[in-house]
């Protein structure tokens, strides 16, 4: 990609500029501190911008440090991470915390290769931390800076040659900025539909002018039916706790299930999960009908592990 080092050193100068006066105010940008930069990468694997900046904020105030998150229970971590889903993250999290503070006191690695031996720590998220909170000089690959790659170059490539062109592009002055920027450009002008091709920066660089488009791969949604039971009596929440061995949400807490099918609902709401959509009713009542869980008081929901579903419900019926 631009053999030639002028066209290059103009993309990078273009982007940079751009990305300096239009970045949106992100609370993971106020600084390079390796901790914060570590969370929020982690949060927003899967999970939308929006929903990543309030979460994002409330765990940093729960969890100030490193050294804050090694030493809290699990239990503790999924509370605050209730609500973004994909569990595993927090445990990772958490795990990276504990690695850190036991084996390096506290300290981050700050070459993307050691990064990438931490615990849920992949390619992309240990190149994100390494260039932007320790300015190493490797290129960052999301699926933002791929469509950016693919379009700027006009072909759509494997990921080792995505990899390549990325390093090949990346300004060494400015690796953090550089990637943040590539980012920035694919979520905000370099859209996957219609690309606001007037509004890039680079746009006079790029072969395509956003004329290359993946085919999209359409997702067929499911729809499903499930019946909760809220029981709530004395000012507590019945409520059921998840195996350790399930492969979804182990550990957390939930509503127990209708074991039939209710005929008269007190309240409706829907939900999703990945490729399906949920039609959720629930039933109340101040009994517990069999099932075998534990009496909360609704004064600890707030900092209880409870299901993303369990957490919306419990907020439509204004428990919490």
């Amino acid at each position: 990609m631009f053999a030639d080092g002028a066209a290059r050193l103009k993309f990078q100068q273009r982007l940079l500029r751009w990305y300096e006066h239009n970045k949106r105010e992100l609370p993971w940008r106020m600084n390079r501190d390796s901790y914060g930069v570590w969370v929020s990468e982690i949060m927003l694997q899967q999970t939308r911008v929006a929903a990543a900046i309030e979460h994002y904020e409330k765990f940093l105030q729960r969890f100030p440090t490193v050294r804050h998150l090694a030493s809290a229970s699990q239990a503790r971590v999924l509370a605050t991470w209730s609500g973004l889903g994909y569990y595993r993250r927090a445990r990772m999290l958490h795990a990276t915390a504990k690695t850190l503070v036991k084996e390096r006191s506290g300290n981050f690695p700050k070459t993307a290769a050691e990064l990438q031996k931490l615990p849920g720590i992949g390619r992309y998220t240990a190149a994100a931390i390494a260039s932007i909170a320790f300015g190493q000089p490797v290129a960052a690959v999301d699926g933002n800076v791929e469509r950016v790659l693919s379009r700027v170059q006009g072909k759509i490539t494997g990921a080792k040659d995505r990899w390549q062109a990325a390093q090949k592009l990346l300004s060494r002055e400015q690796p953090g900025d550089f990637n943040q920027a590539m980012m920035e450009l694919g979520a905000t002008v370099c859209l996957p539909g219609v690309p606001r091709c007037p509004e890039c920066p680079v746009a006079a660089l790029c072969r395509t002018k956003g004329r290359l488009h993946s085919r999209p791969r359409k997702i067929r949604q499911h729809r499903e039916n499930v019946y909760y039971q809220m029981a709530y009596r004395n000012g507590s929440i019945f409520l059921v706790n998840r195996p350790q061995n399930t492969s979804l949400m182990p550990g957390m807490w939930e509503l127990p299930q209708c074991r039939s099918v209710p005929k008269v609902c007190w309240l409706k709401l829907k939900h999703s999960i990945t490729v399906t959509d949920y039609m959720v009713h629930v039933v109340r009542s101040s009994k517990a009908n069999g099932a075998k869980g534990h009496w909360v008081r609704r004064s600890r929901l707030g900092n209880f592990p409870l299901t993303g579903l369990a957490r919306k419900i419990l907020r439509a019926a204004k428990v919490i």
